[in-house]
């Protein structure tokens, strides 16, 4: 007589599986939620303890941002300064992965960990030569500055995603491109470039997202002209103290862009940081 294992604690094991990923979800959501609710609360309520769920909501505090500030001046600069880096970047990654996974050196793979040991360095350890590097060429306080300096801070993070997808891709592939008389360009531009999209967009979008959220350097070498939704966002601490619900109506306007941006191209942000996994 034979008997068959039940399927329950396979059951189980996916239901306990799927509440865990709903309560880490839950638990990364919930400061935005509760920025959001807090944004459309009067300062009064917005300090009360224990904090108050039920409220009348008040858009007091986004008629105060857009009358105290140019939003759209700030936030048109760091469309400009972000989507420029993260182009910039690109321009200069795609090459830069290409040689290092087709075409390795022996020292390939040093010039890649110093590249990431980049990283490892504190921003305000630069700040002083950057500072007057940006002086000295008049460019303070211009999105040209602030651009090509978040490029340079996110380049050894996108050179090594990029470096990561293409050295997925089987060397035939262009090998037989080669065969067939393709060139150095139609390589790159025909074969590499659209087998490995997934990752070059998350890639893209990866950059966008660090750069829109760069507040050191924003704050540094940008004070009217230049300055980002991180400026924004900054200006309303004042001496007096934290204006919470001001500060959460900022913040959710200088998020609500990026965010959105997001959720609508999260399929294929987690396509591209996969890629390559399953073969």
């Amino acid at each position: 007589m034979q008997t068959h294992s039940s399927p329950a604690p396979r059951h189980v094991g996916r239901g306990l599986r799927i509440a865990a990923a709903w309560l880490i979800a839950l638990l990364m959501f919930s400061p935005i939620a509760w920025m959001v609710l807090t944004s459309f609360k009067s300062e009064l309520v917005a300090f009360s303890m224990p904090p108050r769920w039920l409220f009348r909501p008040t858009l007091e505090n986004y008629h105060e941002i857009f009358d105290r500030a140019d939003y759209l001046h700030y936030a048109w600069n760091s469309v400009v300064t972000a989507g420029g880096a993260t182009l910039l970047g690109m321009l200069v990654a795609v090459p830069a992965a290409y040689a290092f996974a087709f075409h390795p050196t022996r020292h390939t793979r040093g010039v890649l960990l110093w590249m990431l040991s980049t990283k490892m360095l504190p921003a305000v350890g630069v700040l002083v030569p950057v500072y007057l590097i940006c002086r000295s060429l008049g460019l303070l306080d211009t999105r040209t500055a602030l651009g090509v300096v978040l490029t340079l801070i996110n380049l050894p993070i996108m050179v090594w995603m990029i470096y990561t997808y293409f050295r997925d891709i089987p060397r035939d592939i262009l090998e037989a491109a080669r065969m067939d008389g393709a060139g150095l360009m139609d390589e790159i531009c025909r074969v590499l470039l659209p087998m490995a999209r997934g990752g070059l967009a998350s890639t893209a979008l990866l950059c966008l997202i660090l750069s829109w959220n760069e507040s050191f350097w924003s704050l540094n070498i940008t004070t009217s002209q230049a300055a980002p939704l991180a400026a924004l966002v900054a200006s309303f601490s004042s001496p007096e103290g934290l204006f919470w619900a001001k500060l959460s109506a900022v913040s959710t306007l200088a998020c609500a862009p990026i965010l959105v941006l997001g959720w609508f191209s999260q399929r294929q942000l987690v396509r591209g940081l996969t890629f390559g996994a399953v073969k």
